[in-house]
């Protein structure tokens, strides 16, 4: 049933079929109306052959007749050929008084009322086609007459039909098994560049398929599976990078956790607020932002950031976030030159950016963080600036990736699990905007991002 079902449904047929089906197709109707125009124009050309002959033997007869009676014409012109078969000179009663051997005596045809006739049509057995002409004469009013038989127009015609016919359905096989081996050559590619790419596996993503030395489609398909085969590489290296880190980091706050309770489940006169305070908490809390941050990078990796924009005061929530910085370090030399700024954008992301930003330099700043916001050319711009020890030139695109830290042991010190900066740079992107590391002016360093006021983030 299933074989009966490919074999009548062409949707289940291959492309190698369908497109030798097509071509025969194709074949058959140009060959078919080749064919017919080409015999109707090899009739046209043999009839006006036919008629030529006809017409050329009556202007001779003709020409003679002018200056003398039709019993003086030479017998020449009254011989027969292939071409000629009855020659006749009727008077002007339409009686036959010169004709060609075995020619009727009857005339073929009336005096005609034209004086001249071409390629008129007898039909009869023999499908005779004749040319006459009327004129007169010194010995009276003559009609000359000159016929032959189309049967042989007829003949030929029959054995080139015969001829396509028999021929047509060879070039059209002929025109079908060529394509269907064609295609098949080129699928054979296909399938050799499909079945190399099924036989790489997890462990094999190194692999790539040869790429052919033509410049075709078939190049251009190797190429691009390379080229897929490069992200499913880069991507799964990635992604073990990703659960590497992520297993490290968490892996520090619940053994320093568990060691804790452990402490408490055996001694429990050690577990005092102390502990809960300086060990505990720290260490739930650092656990927390860690979890918080894989998830959103988890949901920016697998569906990109639904953002829900509104129009928000950029220059509030850089005075509410310095606000919260001088609560939590009072210590620390917290100033701002905000100036208003309203744009189109996700509160809660920008308040995420702004927050790490922010802690960011606190964590780096020796004594100094200014935070600054300005509009310039339809771009909002918001500037963090601290006294620390700065970034490297070679480092400052790379601290944008995730778990790097170009100080881990104060970063670890300091709660930062490493994916601050790669939020921030994910939340701007989804902003159609742009984050940047500078030298700072007070020594340290300068982070300037650049969102658009009035374009609608996606």
């Amino acid at each position: 049933m299933h074989s009966f079902e490919v074999v009548v449904r062409p949707s289940r047929w291959g492309l190698r079929v369908r497109s030798a089906l097509i071509c025969a197709g194709v074949v058959a109707i140009v060959l078919g109306v080749g064919a017919i125009a080409w015999l109707w124009l090899l009739h046209r050309s043999l009839i006006g052959s036919l008629d030529a002959a006809t017409g050329a033997r009556v202007d001779d007869i003709a020409a003679q007749l002018v200056g003398s009676g039709p019993a003086d014409l030479s017998p020449g012109l009254f011989t027969t050929d292939g071409h000629i078969d009855i020659v006749q000179i009727l008077d002007a009663t339409g009686t036959v008084v010169r004709s060609s051997g075995g020619a009727p005596s009857a005339a073929l045809i009336a005096v005609p009322d034209s004086a001249v006739t071409t390629g008129r049509s007898l039909g009869g057995e023999a499908d005779l086609r004749a040319s006459a002409r009327t004129l007169d004469a010194s010995s009276g009013t003559f009609t000359v007459l000159a016929a032959t038989s189309g049967e042989p127009v007829e003949d030929t015609l029959k054995e080139v039909t015969i001829g396509i016919a028999l021929c047509g359905p060879v070039v059209v096989l002929a025109a079908a098994s060529a394509t269907y081996t064609l295609v098949g050559r080129s699928l054979a590619s296909v399938e050799a560049i499909r079945a190399h790419v099924a036989s790489i596996g997890a462990e094999r993503l190194a692999e790539r398929v040869p790429v052919p030395i033509a410049q075709d489609e078939i190049a251009r398909l190797a190429a691009t599976m390379n080229a897929m085969l490069d992200r499913v590489q880069a991507g799964r290296d990635a992604q073990r990078r990703f659960v590497g880190d992520a297993s490290h980091e968490l892996r520090s706050p619940l053994a320093t956790m568990i060691a804790a309770l452990e402490v408490g489940r055996d001694h429990p006169d050690f577990v005092d607020r102390e502990l809960i305070t300086t060990t505990l908490l720290p260490e739930a809390e650092r656990m927390r932002h860690l979890i918080e941050d894989l998830l959103t990078l988890a949901a920016t990796d697998e569906h990109g950031l639904a953002l829900r924009t509104t129009d928000i005061d950029l220059d509030d929530l850089a005075a509410t976030a310095a606000a919260l910085l001088r609560h939590h370090r009072p210590a620390l030399h917290v100033t701002t030159d905000l100036h208003p700024v309203r744009l189109i954008g996700d509160q809660q992301a920008l308040e995420r950016v702004l927050r790490n930003l922010v802690d960011n330099a606190a964590t780096h700043s020796e004594s100094r963080v200014v935070l600054t916001t300005r509009a310039t050319d339809r771009r909002a711009l918001f500037i963090v600036d601290d006294d620390g020890p700065g970034i490297p030139i070679r480092d400052r695109a790379r601290v944008f990736e995730r778990f790097v830290r170009l100080q881990d042991d104060r970063s670890r010190n300091s709660g930062g699990t490493g994916l601050g900066l790669a939020i921030v740079a994910q939340l701007v992107a989804a902003h159609h905007g742009s984050v940047t590391i500078e030298d700072g002016p007070h020594g340290g360093t300068r982070v300037v991002v650049v969102l658009p006021i009035d374009q609608h983030p996606t």
